[in-house]
Protein backbone atom coordinates (compact mmCIF):
# COMPACT_ATOMS: atom_id res chain seq x y z
CA UNK A 1 0.00 0.00 0.00
CA UNK A 2 1.27 3.30 -1.08
CA UNK A 3 1.56 6.58 1.57
CA UNK A 4 -1.05 8.08 0.03
CA UNK A 5 -3.20 5.28 -0.27
CA UNK A 6 -2.50 4.75 3.85
CA UNK A 7 -3.01 8.10 4.56
CA UNK A 8 -6.62 8.24 2.29
CA UNK A 9 -7.68 5.32 4.53
CA UNK A 10 -6.91 7.29 7.48
CA UNK A 11 -8.67 10.51 6.50
CA UNK A 12 -11.62 8.74 5.23
CA UNK A 13 -11.52 6.70 8.85
CA UNK A 14 -11.89 9.60 11.00
CA UNK A 15 -14.58 11.52 8.47
CA UNK A 16 -16.69 8.51 9.05
CA UNK A 17 -16.07 8.35 12.82
CA UNK A 18 -16.43 12.46 12.70
CA UNK A 19 -20.14 11.71 10.47
CA UNK A 20 -21.62 9.45 13.27
CA UNK A 21 -20.08 11.39 15.99
CA UNK A 22 -22.43 14.42 13.81
CA UNK A 23 -25.53 12.55 13.25
CA UNK A 24 -25.79 11.27 17.05
CA UNK A 25 -25.41 14.85 18.19
CA UNK A 26 -27.97 16.12 16.24
CA UNK A 27 -30.35 12.88 17.38
CA UNK A 28 -29.54 14.35 21.44
CA UNK A 29 -30.04 17.74 19.98
CA UNK A 30 -33.59 16.83 18.33
CA UNK A 31 -34.81 15.27 21.68
CA UNK A 32 -34.00 18.27 23.64
CA UNK A 33 -35.87 20.14 21.15
CA UNK A 34 -39.35 17.81 20.83
CA UNK A 35 -39.15 17.87 24.82
CA UNK A 36 -38.91 22.01 24.12
CA UNK A 37 -41.93 21.44 21.66
CA UNK A 38 -43.58 19.62 24.07
CA UNK A 39 -43.16 22.21 26.82
CA UNK A 40 -44.10 25.06 24.16
CA UNK A 41 -47.08 23.53 23.02
CA UNK A 42 -48.62 22.43 26.87
CA UNK A 43 -47.85 26.13 28.47
CA UNK A 44 -49.70 27.83 24.71
CA UNK A 45 -46.10 29.43 23.69
CA UNK A 46 -45.44 29.89 19.90
CA UNK A 47 -43.31 27.51 18.17
CA UNK A 48 -40.79 30.12 17.20
CA UNK A 49 -38.51 32.32 18.92
CA UNK A 50 -37.26 34.46 16.54
CA UNK A 51 -34.90 36.27 19.40
CA UNK A 52 -33.49 33.22 20.53
CA UNK A 53 -32.80 31.89 16.93
CA UNK A 54 -31.32 34.87 16.00
CA UNK A 55 -28.80 34.93 19.20
CA UNK A 56 -27.96 31.08 18.15
CA UNK A 57 -27.10 32.10 14.69
CA UNK A 58 -24.94 34.61 15.78
CA UNK A 59 -23.47 32.42 18.73
CA UNK A 60 -22.64 29.65 15.87
CA UNK A 61 -21.36 31.95 13.50
CA UNK A 62 -18.93 33.05 16.35
CA UNK A 63 -18.07 29.64 17.46
CA UNK A 64 -17.71 28.71 13.76
CA UNK A 65 -14.61 31.65 13.80
CA UNK A 66 -13.06 30.53 16.71
CA UNK A 67 -13.13 26.60 15.02
CA UNK A 68 -11.77 28.27 11.62
CA UNK A 69 -14.97 27.16 10.32
CA UNK A 70 -16.77 29.17 7.37
CA UNK A 71 -19.41 31.10 9.52
CA UNK A 72 -21.94 31.68 6.49
CA UNK A 73 -21.86 27.27 6.00
CA UNK A 74 -22.34 27.44 9.71
CA UNK A 75 -25.75 30.03 9.40
CA UNK A 76 -27.13 28.26 6.81
CA UNK A 77 -26.82 24.73 8.59
CA UNK A 78 -28.26 25.83 11.55
CA UNK A 79 -30.94 28.31 9.66
CA UNK A 80 -31.72 24.79 8.39
CA UNK A 81 -31.91 22.63 11.99
CA UNK A 82 -33.90 25.61 13.43
CA UNK A 83 -36.45 25.23 10.53
CA UNK A 84 -36.43 21.66 11.58
CA UNK A 85 -37.06 22.45 14.96
CA UNK A 86 -40.00 24.93 14.29
CA UNK A 87 -41.77 22.17 12.08
CA UNK A 88 -41.66 19.58 14.79
CA UNK A 89 -42.80 22.31 17.31
CA UNK A 90 -45.69 23.16 14.73
CA UNK A 91 -46.64 19.51 14.94
CA UNK A 92 -47.14 19.67 18.43
CA UNK A 93 -48.97 22.64 18.37
CA UNK A 94 -51.97 20.54 16.42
Amino acid sequence: MTDATALLREHRESIDRLDAIVVYTLAERFKHTQAVGRLKAAHGLPPSDPVREAEQIARLERLALDADLDPEFARKFLTFVISEVIRHHEKFQS
